[in-house]
Parts: C-alpha cells; sequence; structure tokens
C-alpha cells in the first residue's frame, strides 16, 4: 500500500454518518488515511467530508424535486462510479469500505466494482446473509454481516465496524507480488474432470505459463471471461464447457452471462475448446428424490447433487448454441474432443456412458460450425494423462504461433 493512498469511506452519510464516520476512525486508529465519499440522496451530510456527491448532483441538477427515487438512485450510481474510478486511477485509493442497508449495499456494492480485482473492496450488510449473486457477481467484494441493524453505534455493531475496518486495512497493506514474467492462461474445470485439469495445470506450468483456474459454476466461467475481455490472459482454455448443459437444464452450475464463449478482443484470443461435461446437467436431487421426469434417465449420483444424462434433442440444441458462439472468432478457436467420454462418469459402462449422443453432439456442432476452426478427434478420454499432454500442447502451440 502505498503511503499516500487512502481507504475509501463510501456510504450514506445522509442516514448513516455515525457509522461511516465510526468506520473512518477506526481505520485511521490503524494508521491508514481515508477519504469520505456520500452517495446519499436525501439530503447533504451533515459533517464536513472528502466528497459530497449529494452537493455535486443537486449543482447540476440531476436531484431535482418531483424525480423518483430510482431515477435519483441511478444517477448518483454514475457519479459515484466515475469519481471512485477517477481516483483510483490517480493512485489514491487502496481499498474502499462500506455499511449500509438493502439500498445502501445496492448502491455502495455497484460503485464498488467498477475498481479492478486485487482493489480491497468490504460491504458490512444487514442483508449479508442473503443470496448476494446479484450483489457480489464476478467481483472481489467481500460480505460481512452487520448482525444488529445499522443504527446507532452499540456493543454489538461497535465491534463489526471495527472488525471490517481491521479486514480492509489489512488487506491493504497486503504486499505478495506474483510473478509478472509467465503468460497466464485461464483454465475452466468442475468436479468431474478435476483429473484432467489437474494434469493439464502442471503440464503448462512446466512449459513456463500460470495457470488460473475457473470453477465452470457459471459465476466461475462469467469472471474468466471478463478478466480475459481485460487483456489479463494470452490464451484460454476451455476444459469445462458445461455450464451451457446446466444453462439449458436450470442446473446447479447454470448461472452464465450472456457473453460465455463468445469472442474476446477482436476475435484474436487464442481459444481452445473441449466439450468437457457436456454430456450431463447437475441437478440438486438424491437417490431418494429423483423427480418424476428424470426416472427415465441415465443418473450419476454425486452428493447432494446428482448428474442427468443429456438426451438427443437437448444434445443437439447444446452443440448448435457452442458453434454459434464460437463462429464469429473463427482461426483463433480449436476444439479438441475426447472420444471415449467427457467426464468421470462417461466412460465405458460407467452410469453417463451414452457413446451415439456423443456422435449426434459432435457430428451437430461441426455441421453448425465455421470452417475456419480447426477440430480434432482423439481416441482417448478426458481424464487421461495423453489427452491432458495433446491438450496442453495444443494450448502452448496457439498462443506461440500468434506471437
Amino acid at each position: 500500500m502505498d503511503k499516500t493512498s487512502s481507504i475509501a469511506v463510501l456510504g450514506t452519510f445522509d442516514t448513516k454518518a455515525a457509522e461511516h464516520l465510526f468506520l473512518k476512525k477506526c481505520i485511521e486508529q490503524r494508521g491508514v488515511r481515508t477519504l469520505t465519499i456520500n452517495v446519499g440522496t436525501k439530503k447533504p451530510a451533515s459533517c464536513a467530508l472528502d466528497f459530497d456527491l449529494f452537493n455535486s448532483l443537486k449543482a447540476k441538477g440531476l436531484l431535482q424535486d418531483g424525480k423518483g427515487r430510482d431515477q435519483m438512485i441511478e444517477a448518483m450510481l454514475e457519479e459515484g462510479k466515475k469519481l471512485v474510478k477517477t481516483l483510483h486511477d490517480k493512485g489514491e485509493i487502496a481499498g474502499i469500505i462500506s455499511a449500509g442497508g438493502g439500498s445502501g449495499t445496492y448502491m455502495c456494492t455497484t460503485i464498488m466494482r467498477v475498481l479492478p480485482i486485487g482493489i480491497p473492496k468490504v460491504m458490512l450488510s444487514t442483508v449479508a446473509a442473503r443470496d448476494m449473486t446479484h450483489i457480489v457477481g464476478t467481483g472481489d467484494i467481500t460480505m460481512m454481516p452487520s448482525v444488529s441493524d445499522i443504527l446507532g453505534i452499540n456493543s454489538i455493531l461497535g465491534g463489526m465496524l471495527d472488525k471490517a475496518a481491521a479486514a480492509v486495512t489489512a488487506m491493504a497493506k497486503s504486499d505478495w507480488v506474483p510473478d509478472k514474467n509467465r503468460p497466464r492462461i485461464a483454465l475452466s474445470f468442475f468436479g468431474f474432470i478435476t483429473r484432467a485439469a489437474e494434469q493439464i495445470k502442471e503440464l503448462l506450468e512446466n512449459k513456463g505459463y500460470e495457470v488460473v483456474t475457473f470453477h465452470a459454476n457459471g459465476t466461475g466461467g462469467t469472471a474468466m471471461e471478463e478478466l480475459a475481455a481485460e487483456g489479463f490472459f494470452k490464451g484460454i482454455l476451455d476444459l469445462a464447457t458445461h455450464e451451457l448443459a446446466d444453462k439449458l437444464m436450470n442446473g446447479y452450475c447454470g448461472g452464465i452471462g450472456p457473453h460465455r464463449f463468445e469472442s474476446i478482443k477482436e476475435n484474436s484470443l487464442p481459444r481452445l475448446i473441449i466439450p468437457g461435461g457436456l454430456d450431463c446437467a447437475v441437478l440438486e436431487f438424491d437417490r431418494y428424490t429423483i423427480p418424476e421426469q428424470y426416472k427415465d434417465r441415465k443418473i450419476f449420483f454425486y452428493d447432494f447433487r446428482s448428474a442427468i444424462r443429456l438426451n438427443k434433442k437437448e444434445t443437439k440444441m447444446i452443440a448448435q448454441q457452442l458453434s454459434e458462439k464460437l463462429n464469429p472468432a473463427g482461426e483463433a478457436i480449436q476444439v479438441l474432443i475426447p472420444k471415449k467420454g467427457w467426464s468421470v462418469a462417461d466412460y465405458i459402462d460407467g452410469p453417463l456412458y451414452d457413446p451415439v449422443t456423443n456422435d449426434l453432439f459432435v457430428k451437430t456442432f461441426k455441421e453448425n460450425l465455421a470452417k475456419t476452426i480447426i477440430v480434432k478427434e482423439e481416441n482417448l478420454h478426458i481424464n487421461d494423462l495423453s489427452f491432458a499432454r495433446l491438450a496442453a500442447d495444443m494450448m502452448d502451440q496457439m498462443i506461440t504461433s500468434k506471437k
């Protein structure tokens, strides 16, 4: 942390000034500077702050009487994001923290997300125990439950605020620096192809790459795409394309964004596609609670989740979807298909083994795929070491040939 940078204390100072000033005090007592930012839309802060965006927007006529609360919040969000990004670009922010209820959590986490990954972001919230998918998204925001409501400092809230301040301060002071000399490759995987991921990761690291893995659980795949769009990687090895199956079947890992698998950086980023996990959809039931509509399917019982074998109609739909997403990238894409199975349950005599349906996928996929995209089929299983070697070599060649 640079000695001239600060922790931004961001919040609705119009209603929660005491709590945010307490955060400011707790941070400064730990020897770290602060910047205070008011994003409240009801009135100006009653105390002196570094940035009171209420006054800024009022002067611009963006908080006029008669405007709906939602309109005022949207205007404040745009102003807050612009300010926080500018402060970060100038090197003035080393971390950011806030405390709030439902509206405050929504507003302040939205603003926090303009900061890049690695900048500490802490949100002490009354709603932190709820589903935070839409709040945290693909970001690295640390959510802390406030336990009590946020209305004045008391023996519970004071302790939580102090711990939040301690957390963001300690995170801002972290000094680990990664090796920047190794080119980075993104690798997607999930539990059914863990052995393949482990082997490919080791092989690529032996070639001098840094491998950053992403669990293909919906959010993970989307985060990978966002970082790739920012130029974080030299290539993507999409070992787990399973998210498409769960998206279709409303499965456990189906929460992908609309741009998953689509071209990145003007179609130039090398991406190796493997149909890892496209044999099945993972749903939340066990062997004792099989939904009626799946009782005639091949099923792999895993834990509290189970995988159902996709039928031919579903398989053709996924093949068409994937080819359509890949086609615009053209020669930047290559595809590697293991003919002996696509997951730990898809092998000869395995619970999800169905080579006829796999062949249907390949046929449909190739029929709809741009002719400029290379497709290789190998008589191997996805978890075979020989397949891992081939995948690592192809990814390496795709990156080195682009230089």
